[in-house]
């Protein structure tokens, strides 16, 4: 399996990432392990998370997902074996707490508490996980360029940014000579195609961004686990599917069918495969609660689309 460099960043990284998004909550603990595991075992290294991961859950503060991995980490003792890129700035208190957005007291005190939590002397990749307009650039990313010079951090990266923002923060960190962000963590799937490809595609790889885009099979719906209304209650995130059960979505999981088939494969790794052989992508995100479940998934790491199968899968899905 060939790792890709993530930027310039000189971090390899293998062609798809575990999402820790779902560690602390849909799976517990235990289940949290043995993904963890498994996932290092096939060969994967970048396991995302975020500080933030998952205060969404009642009774949750935030922190969850991090504590799971940083106490794998510690009993598995596969610290080398894994690039941890986690993030900054959702709200992680209420507002006037100051414990939000990318101003360099918050951004330095959340990499402190994030680093306790995953049990680790530094992160690989340290992401803004959202713009902070009232933060001047200068400040953020002189605040990033500091945790890089301590040996905190590794390479920094952005989320959910628009290209305009993304083009102004390069370019401030070339004028600063400071680190810029080499990484991009977007919206990007089969469904939800036009705000990557239409602005942030382009700059990215006209920039050489790496790109790790989340939501890789849109909630689950690219899995062909929902294909009606009456099957939205086979999780807890069924409620976020429903838009995606529209004529575009069905003729979608067709296509996903139809490739599938032609490959003996799954469409969740068809839909991942499709993104794998995409120029500029460097791998999609995907959360897994079990490991038969990852198991399923990293197998898109090792199929081959067809230039007709890719022609298929961009015609249904065309926007």
């Amino acid at each position: 399996m060939q790792l890709r460099e993530l930027g310039r960043s000189g971090l390899k990284v293998a062609p798809i990432a575990v999402g820790g998004n779902v560690f602390g909550w849909t799976a517990d603990e235990h289940a949290s392990f043995a993904v963890l595991d498994a996932f290092v075992d096939s060969g994967f290294n970048l396991v995302d998370t975020a500080d933030v991961y998952s205060r969404w859950v009642p009774g949750h503060g935030g922190g969850e997902s991090e504590a799971v991995i940083g106490r794998w980490l510690k009993a598995s003792g596969k610290r080398r074996k894994v690039l941890l890129a986690t993030k900054v700035g959702k709200p992680m208190g209420d507002a006037g707490s100051g414990r939000s957005g990318l101003a360099r007291r918050w951004i330095r005190q959340a990499l402190h508490d994030s680093l306790a939590r995953l049990q680790t002397d530094h992160v690989d990749l340290y992401q803004a996980h959202e713009d902070d307009p009232q933060t001047p650039l200068e400040e953020t990313l002189g605040a990033f360029a500091e945790l890089i010079q301590e040996g905190k951090v590794r390479a920094i990266g952005a989320s959910n940014f628009g290209a305009a923002r993304l083009a102004e923060a390069l370019a401030a960190s070339a004028r600063l000579r400071v680190p810029r962000y080499e990484s991009l963590q977007p919206l990007y799937n089969l469904y939800e195609r036009a705000p990557y490809e239409a602005e942030l595609e382009p700059l990215c790889r006209a920039e050489g961004i790496g790109v790790i885009n989340f939501y890789a099979l849109a909630r689950g719906f690219l899995t062909g686990k929902y294909r009606s209304r009456a099957d939205l209650g086979k999780s807890t995130r069924g409620a976020g599917i429903e838009p995606y059960l529209d004529a575009r979505g069905m003729a979608i999981l067709a296509a996903l069918d139809a490739v599938a088939a032609a490959h003996r494969a799954t469409p969740a790794q068809v839909a991942l495969a499709w993104q794998i052989a995409r120029n500029g992508i460097t791998a999609p995100i995907a959360s897994a609660t079990s490991p038969a479940q990852w198991q399923e998934l990293a197998r898109a790491a090792h199929l081959a689309l067809t230039t007709s199968d890719i022609a298929r899968l961009d015609a249904a899905s065309a926007y």
